[in-house]
């Protein structure tokens, strides 16, 4: 599944294909925008927010619009020169394409998208919580939106976007592997929100820019991971089977040696 640092990379390269450029042609092929056409439109930057994308352009009048997707668990944005065979996948996939004389941008298996004016963009994002990786990154603010719901497990708190924008499941395994804690472990119970929180940003800041994704310091294949992916496999720590099992709706991985459940204590007279 994409996560935030994929996506920050995802608006990079469309930032660098198309920022700039007057779109030639496009090609919607979702019913609600099928009769769309952003032929003579400007692509003024390709930006992320937690997991969505947003490309923000001009349009002939001079009116600002902003085109948003989300890649959930399998969508893909792709961009390729004139004449390149698009091979990102299946062509029954692809749901929109963008042209502009030095580039084609074609998205794949996109299950939101929206076309909006630019002052509406915080209908579709303004629930976010802080962006690990953007210029609002907050850390004291997902700390006290995280601690707000003491009683939910610490694995779906940080899967919350609500709480901190851009956390999926890799970083979630991983940071609290690394931070010692059970995902099962209620937010009240974790001894410190804010080393949590901090973590996860370095984590996903020390992956932007590359699509290797890496916890442990190592890009070798089956080396970039704790504990993610690794069910059976032994910790690289104690030497226990790594666990999985569902939490919520979504598949967890921790090593129960080191990663000990919690249990809040009692509410302060």
């Amino acid at each position: 599944m994409p996560e935030g640092d994929t996506v920050w990379n995802t608006a990079r390269v469309l930032h660098r294909a198309l920022a700039g450029a007057r779109l030639t042609g496009s090609d919607f092929r979702v019913p609600q925008l099928a009769t769309t056409d952003l032929t003579g439109w400007t692509v003024r930057e390709s930006a992320s927010r937690g997991k969505h994308l947003l490309l923000r352009l001009t349009a002939p009048d001079g009116a600002d619009w902003t085109l948003h997707s989300h890649l959930r668990m399998d969508g893909a944005w792709r961009a390729y020169a004139p004449g390149e065979r698009w091979a990102g996948r299946p062509a029954h996939l692809i749901r929109v394409v963008l042209r502009s004389a030095g580039a084609v941008a074609v998205a794949y298996h996109l299950h939101e998208l929206a076309l909006v004016p630019n002052a509406e963009e915080d209908r579709l994002v303004g629930h976010l919580g802080p962006d690990l990786l953007g210029p609002d990154w907050d850390p004291a603010e997902a700390v006290r939106r995280l601690a707000g719901h003491p009683e939910e497990t610490i694995g779906e708190a940080l899967l919350d976007q609500r709480n901190l924008a851009g956390v999926g499941n890799l970083y979630k395994c991983e940071v609290l592997f690394l931070r010692g804690v059970s995902p099962w472990t209620p937010v009240g119970a974790v001894p410190d929100l804010a080393g949590t929180v901090n973590l996860a940003q370095k984590l996903l800041a020390a992956n932007r820019g590359r699509w290797t994704q890496s916890t442990t310091g190592s890009l070798h294949r089956g080396q970039t991971s704790y504990v993610y992916g690794r069910r059976a496999q032994p910790c690289r720590r104690c030497g226990t089977a790594i666990h999985k099992q569902e939490l919520g709706e979504r598949v967890t991985y921790w090593c129960p040696v080191c990663q000990p459940e919690r249990r809040a204590g009692p509410t302060p007279a």
